[in-house]
């Protein structure tokens, strides 16, 4: 029997027992009888926002934890390994199940099952399994963007600005271009990428960026230089959010925040990697009669192009269509694929609406765009890591024009980087722990506050040692990046607006570093007081922004819990019954801060 008719007959069933009042009363009202369709489709979004609303309520309703022994709670569910691993879902309801039953255009359609049942001891070395061929190939993909896109870096400590007759300026018009090209391919690249897979359009762009990363090698003069960032802005821009979606294929929404801080872990690991290579690459300047940069780009990109071939090969389009030519016997058997569909959809069953190669529309696109309750967030995005950028940005040439040569200099920049991994995981597991975000935000800033006043006070004549210390502690600090795509997706509420919200959130991170790109200027030179004064003052305008999120959801969550414990009982049936809020918008909704 179809899903179609499935759900008809159990609408049928619905009328018959207690339906009818609901199509009697909208007569009476002068309203028109809903069809099959529409009430199918009530049904299943009065139960997904009652499900939010019971999932969020410990978490989110109720008030932060104040108490840091929370940290140290354990996690009170058995997980034994004989104990059984399959969590309660809406499948398990005879009369609600069926309206949440995939379709058939979904990918992985027949493996689910909602009368199957597993254990602990099979669901969670199987996670392991995902994390290292899903997860580990992630954060190597993620290593081959951030090579390229922070190689200059090290190429301006072996004089790449002096050899191409460039200056400060040029090379900050350089970093413009490079992220106002990444931000205006964002949102495209994520469509082209719903619609044709993930696991196609990211192995194209991986080698793409490689090739156009190695061409760097043949760069003559600063128009050249402005047309490679243009072309590396365009093949990256759809990376993060692409490869975001991609990991919701494998993972239970409470999985994704901390391996999220593990795929950006990545991005930092980069800077600790790409100044080994660095250090060896550049002594190669004079070889061949070409500088030691040059080798250092077209060496890099053979390693990203390697990565974009095995990744072609590697990636699969989902957990149930992992076998390939070249892979006969897939990476799960038949039971596994159960295990994985089966505990996704449990965990949210309308992962199930869109099918791994459906685009999205332009009109969720613009519906997205309009949710303004997500703006505070992506108000944040657009300034919270500025006061850190350009002095990171600008890291290797400070620590030349401090005095250290080429090689000391890609070494110094290795602890930072350190230091804010080891934070930046820290960090991530105390918001999920003590259910806060804005606050935490707050302490970043407070973090780099004080150091940005001291580099712009900093006396000329100071020890390059000290001033090198000062920078390094700037640097280390916890980027709230992760947290606050996690913070993002909770406050969405759709999976419409939830796909898009990463997408516009990064986006808004590369506007931010096309502002931060031009804070230094070429006449602040070397000390760039001015440019740190203006730093001390966008760190303070955070730490104000950070506490006005906190306090606007604050506020929004107790105007609508006013409002809705106002309302009797009949009055939230007739709420749950006739509303046109959606998302976000839904009075029983609140909002994690």
């Amino acid at each position: 029997m179809s899903d179609e008719r499935k759900t008809v007959e159990v609408i049928h069933t619905q009328r018959s027992t207690d339906g009818d009042s609901d199509s009697r009363d909208d007569i009476e009202a002068g309203k028109p009888a809903l069809t099959d369709e529409e009430r199918a489709q009530r049904i299943r979004q009065d139960y997904l926002n009652r499900q939010v609303e019971e999932r969020l309520a410990a978490n989110i309703d109720a008030p932060p934890s104040n108490n840091l022994s929370s940290l140290w709670k354990k996690n009170k569910q058995d997980r034994s390994p004989d104990k059984i691993a399959t969590q309660p879902s809406v499948f398990d309801d005879p009369k609600l199940g069926p309206f949440f039953y995939p379709g058939e255009q979904y990918e992985n359609r027949h493996r689910f099952d909602p009368a199957f049942r597993w254990t602990w001891g099979e669901e969670l070395p199987l996670i392991r399994r995902i994390d290292w061929r899903i997860m580990v190939w992630a954060c190597i993909a993620f290593f081959s963007l951030d090579l390229h896109r922070k190689n200059i870096g090290q190429a301006n400590t072996d004089n790449f600005l002096d050899d191409l007759g460039m200056d400060t300026n040029d090379y900050n018009t350089g970093t413009t271009i490079f992220r106002f090209c990444f931000l205006v391919s964002e949102l495209p690249s994520q469509l082209v990428s719903k619609k044709l897979g993930p696991d196609r359009w990211i192995p194209m762009c991986i080698v793409s960026w490689s090739i156009v990363g190695g061409a760097q090698f043949f760069l003559q003069n600063a128009t050249g230089f402005f047309a490679t960032r243009a072309l590396l802005g365009f093949l990256m821009g759809g990376f993060i959010p692409d490869v975001i979606l991609y990991l919701s294929y494998f993972y239970k929404g409470t999985e994704l925040p901390f391996r999220l801080a593990l795929f950006w872990m990545a991005n930092r690991s980069t800077d600790i990697i790409s100044p080994l290579l660095a250090y060896g690459i550049l002594r190669l300047r004079g070889v061949g009669g070409y500088e030691g940069w040059r080798w250092l780009f077209l060496l890099e990109s053979i390693i990203t192009l390697l990565i974009g071939v095995w990744s072609w090969f590697r990636m699969v389009p989902s957990p149930t269509q992992t076998k390939k030519p070249w892979r006969k016997d897939g990476w799960f058997t038949e039971h596994e694929e159960k295990i994985i569909v089966n505990r996704i959809l449990r965990d949210d069953p309308s992962k199930s609406d869109m099918h791994n190669r459906q685009a999205i529309t332009w009109k969720m696109l613009w519906e997205s765009i309009c949710d303004y309750d997500l703006w505070p967030i992506y108000l944040i995005g657009l300034t919270f890591s500025m006061p850190a950028s350009p002095i990171n940005q600008y890291l290797t040439l400070t620590l030349r024009a401090l005095g250290f040569d080429t090689f000391n200099s890609n070494l110094l920049s290795i602890p930072t980087q350190v230091w804010t991994i080891f934070n930046m995981l820290i960090f991530t597991w105390i918001s999920e722990r003590i259910n806060h975000r804005a606050l935490l935000g707050v302490s970043v800033q407070v973090w780099l506050l004080p150091c940005v006043i001291a580099l712009a006070v900093l006396p000329s004549g100071s020890s390059r040692w000290s001033t090198y210390a000062l920078v390094t502690v700037l640097l280390a600090y916890p980027t709230p990046h992760p947290m606050q795509v996690g913070w993002c997706s909770r406050n969405s509420n759709t999976v419409r607006t939830r796909t898009v919200s990463a997408a516009l959130y990064n986006m808004i991170v590369q506007v931010n570093g096309i502002i931060s790109a031009n804070i230094y200027r070429q006449d602040d030179r070397p000390e760039y007081r001015r440019g740190n004064r203006i730093l001390a003052a966008i760190a303070g305008y955070n730490i104000i922004l950070y506490v006005g999120v906190w306090w606007f959801y604050r506020w929004k969550n107790q105007r609508r819990e006013t409002k809705w414990s106002s309302k009797t009982e009949e009055e939230k049936q007739d709420y749950y019954a006739n509303t046109k809020d959606e998302g976000s918008k839904r009075l029983d909704f609140r909002f994690a801060y």
